[in-house]
């Protein structure tokens, strides 16, 4: 039975009722109802796609947006949902194309230059996304989704001053905003700044995620009534970055280690099991936290912890890089036999660092994207005295470290 207009009236008024209060399935019903009876209505099949796309219902959410657009071609907001869609479906070019009719409907619009930015990004276009950011600013230079995407494609390009400049300009607008914050400390933490990155870096441990922690009050650097319990932030407790992690930074603090069996079987250091009760500790820290609780600085670093093995050196090179050794050169690649290696080159890996803890000469490649922890410095390294570091596009840096052994 056709429905009055009254009725689809009501369920239209009904269906923003329901969105405005988060309940974007009833919504959804509503809406689906009301087009059903007036399939041309341009706002209905925009309310329509809208719900959808709140719901995550991407591709069902195309069809009834590219139809509001047909019979709404002067709505902006209709052409800047629909551009949304099509890029959480992979369609960018379509997107592009869609955020461009949008500009030439609304010019000078913050938002649809950011979102065309991000498009132009998304599809490597990094000169144009940078202009289309820069146009956002130059109409709302407080649009903290410009500038965060701006320092990113700054930061990208080695332009530390000018990404940690917009960053600034966002934290004025936002000084409680826990992930500009992450992204700036992660940016001074890149350069080798400690004094300012550390305190901005523990803003992540404020940012709702998957990461892990123990049920037990986070330690601040007080003094304790009780034992203190250190652990990798990692879910995956026996994957690499966790085990890196852990016999990287457990050193200079007298605490226990959470760890895995197989790190436990190393370390000489008391530990204890994720999944055993944790009775009678004080407090918790996470390891990527100590840096900032002890004031540590890369020019002066406790020194590392120690390993239960010792090193049985010979004249074997342990190869755990993903770059292939030169050619000819014998290497052993099972990490269980790095106690036995005379020298070592590697990736960020527990093999590699399993190394330096054993005293074994080791190589470690970087790549430009390196972990904050190692800083900026190539060489030497101050985590382990017998560590250097070069770049994985350092050919010559590594020939003439092999040379040497």
């Amino acid at each position: 039975m056709a429905l009055s207009d009254q009725k689809i009236q009501a369920l239209g008024r009904d269906g923003l009722q329901l969105a405005a209060s988060g309940d974007f399935a009833g919504a959804e019903v509503l809406f689906a109802q009301a087009v059903e009876a007036r399939p041309n209505s341009g706002q209905l099949l925009h309310l329509l796609g809208q719900v959808r796309l709140k719901l995550g219902r991407f591709a069902e959410a195309r069809e009834p947006l590219e139809r509001a657009v047909a019979f709404l071609p002067r709505d902006t907001a209709a052409q800047i949902n629909l551009a949304g869609c099509l890029g959480q479906l992979g369609q960018h070019e379509a997107a592009l194309a869609t955020l461009d009719r949008a500009a030439r409907l609304k010019p000078g619009d913050a938002a649809i230059a950011f979102n065309r930015g991000r498009t132009l990004e998304t599809l490597g276009r990094t000169d144009e996304a940078e202009h289309a950011y820069d146009e956002a600013l130059s109409i709302d230079h407080r649009l903290i989704p410009a500038l965060s995407a701006r320092a990113n494609l700054l930061a990208a390009r080695g332009d530390w001053v000018g990404a940690l400049g917009d960053l600034d300009r966002a934290l004025a607008s936002r000084p409680d905003e826990h992930a500009l914050k992450l992204r700036r400390g992660e940016l001074l933490l890149r350069q080798g700044d400690w004094s300012r990155g550390l305190i901005d870096y523990e803003a992540r441990l404020d940012i709702a995620s998957d990461r892990y922690a123990p049920a037990l009050p986070r330690w601040q650097g007080e003094p304790l009534g009780g034992p203190l319990l250190i652990y990798p932030e990692q879910n995956d407790i026996e994957c690499d970055e966790a085990v890196r992690d852990t016999l990287m930074l457990a050193r200079g603090i007298d605490a226990v280690i959470q760890c895995s069996a197989s790190v436990a079987d190393l370390v000489e250091a008391p530990t204890v099991r994720r999944n055993a009760q944790l009775q009678g500790f004080a407090a918790a820290a996470p390891l990527r936290s100590l840096p900032h609780l002890l004031g540590w600085t890369l020019e002066a670093l406790p020194p590392p912890g120690a390993l239960q093995a010792k090193a049985q050196p010979s004249a074997r090179i342990g190869w755990f890089a993903r770059t292939a050794p030169p050619g000819g050169t014998s290497v052993e690649s099972d990490p269980a036999q790095v106690a036995n290696c005379g020298s070592v080159v590697g990736n960020d890996t527990p093999a590699t660092h399993i190394a330096a803890l054993l005293g074994i000469p080791t190589l470690m490649l970087m790549p430009s994207s390196a972990d904050w922890l190692w800083g900026p410095r190539r060489g030497p390294s101050p985590w382990y005295p017998n560590l250097e570091i070069a770049g994985e596009d350092d050919p010559e840096t590594l020939a003439a470290w092999l040379e040497r052994r």
